[in-house]
């Protein structure tokens, strides 16, 4: 079973990661270098002065808000989340905000914080009275691997960065996100313990706000995982378990993307044991559990669920674009699995005659993760990423308290 686990998890992630590297390659045309600066001016209509203050015992929902989907996503959101989280800025291999990809391109999420793109959802959060979480990311593993090679000084360098950004823009959260797919030493999760708890250090001796921080679902079940939940859990104030890719491109046979449960029948992993994991060494209200807005398209050798997979056919899906196919798709064949509570769809090419599936949440799966979270006493609950949604799966979180 371990062994299966980590197999079909050992690429958890890996497919929003794999969009970000990708989209991170686009060249940023006509950007002028010296536009930006370390400490920029506050520009009028953004700065925050009065940041919003959770009401006691709120429960969060974060929208999680890639730089890549500013074009597609809504602008309010007021409906459903209480946490608007800009994804994201780069980390640089000494801990530093990375500015620059090269000598004429600007690092995308940090143009396109800087130029404005983001200014509208920022302004609009604002308005309605949403907080505002910035994210901090790096997956690449030579520069996590500098990172954290003195991570003291590299918390240090992280937090006189990007302190003045929260500040500008009006940010009470940094949200941590380093993804490793590597098996770590105990050193080096030693050492990512240590990079976090002097990151929340520098936060709270600059009263910047809240520190959460990203982990995958098998970091509470595989000690050679990057990060390490029980050594964190103290020096953090959330956590989001990204309860997601549990099938993914990387898999062998098709299967639900985040399944509630179903571990040891139909699926190998599922998210309830992930939180239970989780709640069992810290308090479940620190513990958000993250949710997918999308799915994945493999190719599949036969018409039964969970067919192996041809290698290399995965598609990343978003549940706008299952909505959209589905009002055109003649010969699709769909099913909602009780155990996973997610929708499944499976096709015939016509022109090829290859097997097609399709796995992904919908409002259904919302709701069930809703009540979930409710039920354990979560901290609340997050959703990768706006832009992706279809016209119902956000439903189930409007209005969503207890």
């Amino acid at each position: 079973m371990v062994q299966k686990l980590v197999i079909i998890l050992a690429g958890l992630v890996a497919g929003a990661v794999g969009v970000y590297f990708l989209l991170t390659q686009t060249t940023l045309l006509n950007f002028n270098p010296n536009s930006l600066t370390a400490t920029p001016t506050p520009k009028v209509g953004v700065k925050a002065t009065n940041k919003p203050t959770p009401k006691p015992n709120q429960k969060q929902v974060i929208g999680f808000l890639p730089f890549w989907l500013l074009d597609k996503a809504e602008i309010d959101y007021s409906r459903y989340i209480t946490t608007l989280n800009y994804f994201s800025l780069t980390i640089d291999k000494d801990g530093t905000i990375q500015k620059y990809t090269n000598a004429i391109e600007g690092e995308p999420g940090y143009f396109a914080l800087k130029t404005g793109k983001a200014d509208p959802f920022l302004n609009k959060a604002k308005e309605k009275n949403i907080s505002l979480s910035l994210a901090v990311f790096s997956g690449d593993e030579a520069v996590i691997e500098e990172i954290l090679k003195d991570p003291v000084k590299s918390a240090d360098n992280l937090v006189n960065d990007v302190v003045p950004i929260m500040e500008e823009y009006g940010f009470s959260d940094l949200n941590l996100d380093v993804e490793s797919v590597k098996d770590a030493t105990p050193q080096t999760r030693a050492n990512y313990t240590q990079f976090v708890k002097e990151v929340k250090k520098g936060l709270a001796s600059h009263n910047a706000g809240t520190l959460t921080v990203d982990a995958s679902a098998i970091a509470f079940v595989k000690d050679t995982n990057l990060v390490d939940p029980k050594a964190i859990a103290e020096s953090i104030d959330y956590m989001v378990l990204m309860a997601y890719d549990f099938h993914n491109p990387g898999s062998y046979v098709t299967g639900a993307v985040a399944p509630l449960s179903g571990a040891g029948t139909v699926s190998e992993f599922d998210t309830e044991t992930a939180v239970q994991s989780a709640i069992k060494i810290m308090p479940s209200s620190k513990v958000i559990l993250g949710m997918p807005l999308y799915g994945y398209s493999w190719e599949t050798i036969n018409n039964t669920p969970r067919s192996a997979i041809v290698p290399g056919s995965a598609i990343i899906i978003s549940t706008q674009k299952v909505e959209e196919f589905l009002k055109t798709c003649t010969n699709c064949e769909s099913g909602f699995d009780n155990l996973d509570q997610e929708e499944y769809v499976i096709y015939r090419d016509t022109d090829t005659g290859t097997y097609h599936q399709i796995f992904y949440p919908t409002s259904a799966s919302t709701g069930v993760k809703v009540s979930y979270a409710a039920s354990n006493r979560l901290g609340g609950v997050a959703v990768w990423a706006l832009g992706y949604e279809d016209s119902s799966i956000l439903g189930p979180l409007a209005g969503y308290h207890y």
